[in-house]
């Protein structure tokens, strides 16, 4: 048993913890969750917990269902909202074949399979996400059917006794005490929406945060009687919610994406990395944007990007190069703002990462940086300067994923085939439905 392991169960003992929850995602990032008696703990370190996988979406096949859920020691945390007695808390969990081996339909472990191909070419990634989401009065809508929004406040907005400033403040608590570290937390653009941003950690590690950030998330709105959504275009006036991400890879101790005096202070590794990003993005985008509503967020305005673009401070482009600290080159990275807050993270990381790693690999010449605001161009512009669309609804994106030589490379066979088969269901239900928009639109002309 290695100290880690031997931490954990000193740690239960000594603060009585009564259960312990392990964690861990099916294919859409849809969080799991069983929990164990502290007796059961070393057990499940030595042997894993066995379960029935192909009750878990896109896990594993009616005929191979037994899989093993191993939970990994470095997560440990006490879950805070839990309370002071009969403590709780979890670990990730990778999950294992019967033989032990790790599961290909494992999101965690795709994340780690791409994070092992980068330390092969010598790079460590790291990550930093900006999360919005909104705060809702409750899960019911209004009487016209939209939600209702905690306030009215607006970007930066410092609203006095605001419901808002309170629970940001509960739940920045929270996650440091669950050490998850925030960099900045504000109010964000639309009514009831707020941005809370995670410093920067490793690529995995980051992946665990941002699940464990969503329940922090909605359990303390619920506390406080109201209702968090990630969802990724709530309301049709106001702004979707994002996760914008900012990477960078590091050689050892060396910023790779930083080149003093060249152009915005980008090597040729940073280069290829964002070429990588921009050839293979509308491959990704089913994985990035998983929701039919995710494209009322990419293509409804409110800053959110819709065409393959990359520029400097630019905030209209699908990649930015930020430069905050010009001269400080470990602070060089880029910032991918096509994302959605309701993404599965280990998925979506591994794809960027993944698609960057193949601009490196390959070569790719990035083309020129956008300097306009290419919201403001006409298609024909757009057309000219190569600022190709991004899809445009689910369906596209399943349709440009279907055709992807890169995506079954990253994910694997089985997450591929898995994670199209769910969207396909998706697309397939929604375009059944009448919407209130046609019945409001055609009912009384037609």
């Amino acid at each position: 048993m290695d100290r880690q392991q031997e931490f954990v169960l000193r740690t239960i003992e000594e603060r009585d913890v009564r259960f312990v929850r392990l964690w861990f995602t099916d294919v859409v990032g849809s969080l799991k969750s069983v929990a164990l008696a502290p007796a059961e703990v070393e057990g499940a370190f030595e042997e894993g917990l066995g379960f029935d996988g192909s009750a878990i979406e896109g896990l594993a096949r009616v005929f191979e269902s037994d899989m093993l859920a191993q939970p990994d020691p470095s997560t440990f945390q006490i879950l805070p909202w839990r309370g002071e007695t009969e403590q709780t808390s979890r670990m990730f969990c990778d999950i294992l074949t019967p033989d032990g081996e790790p599961s290909a339909a494992d999101p965690r472990n795709v994340l780690k399979r791409t994070l092992a191909k980068a330390a092969d070419m010598g790079f460590t990634c790291y990550t930093h996400p900006e999360i919005e989401f909104y705060l809702l009065k409750s899960q019911e809508p209004g009487p016209d059917g939209s939600p209702i929004p905690v306030d009215e406040g607006g970007y930066f907005d410092h609203v006095p006794g605001g419901v808002a400033q309170d629970f940001r403040r509960t739940a920045v608590t929270m996650l440091e005490s669950v050490g998850i570290s925030v960099e900045f937390s504000h109010h964000e653009a639309g009514p009831g929406q707020n941005e809370i941003d995670l410093r920067y950690a490793d690529a995995l590690q980051t992946a665990d945060n941002i699940m464990t950030f969503r329940t922090v998330i909605k359990e303390v709105a619920l506390q406080q009687g109201t209702y968090a959504t990630f969802m990724p275009k709530p309301f049709t006036a106001h702004p979707g919610s994002g996760m914008h991400t900012h990477f960078s890879l590091f050689e050892g101790d060396t910023n790779a994406f930083y080149e003093a005096g060249s152009e915005f202070q980008l090597s040729e590794t940073a280069r290829q990395f964002i070429a990588g990003i921009l050839k293979h993005a509308p491959e990704f985008t089913a994985v990035t944007n998983q929701f039919v509503n995710s494209y009322k967020r990419l293509w409804g305005g409110g800053e959110a990007p819709s065409y393959l673009s990359w520029g400097h401070n630019n905030r209209s482009a699908l990649v930015r190069v930020p430069l905050y600290k010009p001269g400080k080159g470990q602070s060089a990275r880029i910032e991918y703002r096509g994302i959605d807050s309701a993404a599965n993270p280990y998925l979506a990381y591994a794809v960027l990462l993944g698609a960057g790693l193949k601009g490196i690999e390959e070569g790719y010449q990035l083309p020129a940086a956008a300097e306009d605001d290419i919201w403001s161009l006409s298609s024909a512009e757009r057309r000219a300067m190569g600022h190709d669309p991004l899809p445009a609804s689910l369906h596209d994106a399943i349709r440009a994923m279907e055709d992807s030589e890169l995506m079954p490379q990253i994910l694997g066979e089985q997450v591929f085939e898995h994670f199209l088969r769910n969207k396909r269901a998706e697309w397939q239900d929604y375009r059944l439905q009448v919407t209130p928009y046609e019945l409001q639109r055609n009912l009384a002309i037609l």
